[in-house]
């Protein structure tokens, strides 16, 4: 069974749906905004008011009362509990390793002023190189690690001012 996708409702309700269940809702789409859709032997017609494919929120309109989506599939949960979400980047105040592996390079020092999504360092994990990207704008404040050193996860790389 796949990794359910989360699904949150005016920031107040949240379901969980598995790839199985998204194929097996009835719903039919009738136009290029609206479907046909039958829950517990009831039909709604359901309008797709508006949509944001980058953050992937939807607002919804069934039976004349509009609801915010946001739906969240298996990467966006895993940016999510590894603290790279977008609601918490501009906060952060630390790098962690996401993974255990080698740092091959570090493209910054300390004092450095760096833009959102700028590289900091190139950690190497399961012989893949993974580019450690700024979330945020920011001063490095400290380097805790070093090229060619061996990092485990959640090891603290790098902290900002």
């Amino acid at each position: 069974m796949s990794q359910p996708f989360k699904v949150s409702v005016n920031e107040t309700y949240e379901f969980s749906f598995s790839e199985e269940d998204l194929q097996s809702l009835n719903a039919v789409q009738t136009s290029s905004s609206e479907y046909h859709v039958l829950k517990n032997g009831r039909p709604f017609v359901v309008e797709v008011v508006s949509q944001s494919f980058f953050d992937r929120t939807y607002l919804v309109k069934v039976k004349n009362e509009t609801y915010e989506v946001v739906l969240k599939n298996e990467i966006d949960q895993l940016i999510a509990k590894m603290g790279f979400s977008l609601g918490s980047a501009k906060n952060i105040r630390t790098i962690l390793a996401p993974m255990p592996g080698l740092i091959l390079d570090i493209q910054v020092k300390e004092g450095d002023t760096v833009a959102e999504d700028s590289p900091l360092l190139i950690l190497e994990a399961m012989k893949m190189e993974n580019v450690i990207m700024s979330p945020r704008e920011g001063t490095i404040k400290k380097i805790s690690v070093k090229k060619g050193e061996t990092v485990d996860k959640k090891q603290l790389l790098i902290s900002f001012e």
